[in-house]
């Protein structure tokens, strides 16, 4: 399974979009889907359900951050211009990167910690599975063209 394909899927499962993300990469960043679901999930709903950005936006900076960054502070710049470049495509594709301007929210609706419960409705009115699957697409494409991806993970 393609692991845009494999983001959405988790996310369907009751993942968080930034877990999602994550746990799609996390064979290539060394981690259980546990350990990656427990890395990402304050970060979820634009970072603690705050609506700020984009969950799956995050999952896919710390994806990007943990193959161009490095040890000590070293190559935060190529971390940076990987995350960049990500935020600009997904932007070109979403018109955002903030999570309450991608669901449509005004910015007044009352901050909560509880999610809304999963059903078949939720589904229906949010684009979320979509900008997760977005999310891991770009971020594939960024490490495949990078070199951190081979043709059979890519």
């Amino acid at each position: 399974m393609q692991r845009q394909e494999k983001a959405k899927e988790l996310f369907k499962t009751g993942l968080n979009c930034s877990q999602s993300v994550v746990a799609a990469f996390a064979d290539e960043l060394g981690l259980s889907k546990t350990q990656a679901a427990k890395l990402s999930c304050g970060l979820g709903g634009g970072v603690g359900r705050q609506r700020e950005v984009c969950g799956a936006v995050c999952g896919a900076a710390i994806v990007l951050g943990f193959f161009f960054g490095g040890e000590d502070g070293k190559n935060k710049m190529s971390a940076y211009s990987a995350v960049q470049q990500f935020s600009e495509e997904f932007k070109k594709q979403n018109r955002s990167i903030i999570c309450r301007e991608l669901l449509g929210l005004s910015g007044e609706e009352k901050i909560v910690p509880s999610p809304e419960a999963r059903t078949e409705a939720y589904y229906k009115k949010r684009p979320c599975a979509e900008l997760i699957g977005d999310a891991a697409l770009i971020t594939e494409k960024i490490l495949f063209e990078n070199g951190f991806l081979g043709e059979k993970n890519a």
